[in-house]
């Protein structure tokens, strides 16, 4: 699909407005950077309460589930680039083990999208054995867990 096509799509279709991080995910270079990007003030403006924050990231993973699944059948994608709200899911899930300071808001960035790009064992194989909703964003859950630890190991040692 051409990108002008893509375009019209989402417009039109107000399904594809989350998933594609309302037009963030539009971006022709990297979507998923830029679709990251929304995962931080939906985590800052979370109220720092465990139980919130987790409630959040749930009702996020969860509705996310059917936002790209919908989004994917009716572009005839499965994980189309562009679909970020599993990025947005990840990069806030990564930051709730971090203190609300510049440079770990920074290093969790650079962490999740580093698993999120090169999806070390076993989120690949999620990523290709799963289809749908849940398959777009397990991947990104996961990679989201492999950057917690790192940086949860990070706070640990500094």
């Amino acid at each position: 699909m051409q990108h002008r096509e893509l375009v019209r799509q989402v417009v039109r279709d107000p399904v594809h407005w989350p998933a594609f991080g309302f037009g963030l995910g539009l971006s022709p270079f990297a979507p998923g950077t830029f679709g990251s990007l929304l995962g931080i003030p939906l985590w800052w403006f979370t109220p720092p309460v465990l139980w919130v924050q987790l409630l959040v990231g749930a009702v996020v993973v969860i509705a996310g589930i059917g936002i790209c699944g919908a989004s994917a059948r009716r572009i005839g994608v499965h994980d189309h680039g562009g679909i970020v709200w599993d990025e947005i899911a990840g990069m806030y899930l990564t930051l709730l083990v971090v203190p609300r300071e510049f440079w770990w808001i920074l290093a969790s960035f650079l962490a999740f999208r580093l698993f999120d790009i090169v999806k070390p064992w076993p989120i690949r194989d999620l990523d290709h054995r799963l289809q749908g909703g849940l398959g777009i964003m397990l991947d990104d859950v996961m990679a989201a867990l492999y950057a917690a630890c790192l940086l949860l190991l990070g706070r640990t040692l500094l």
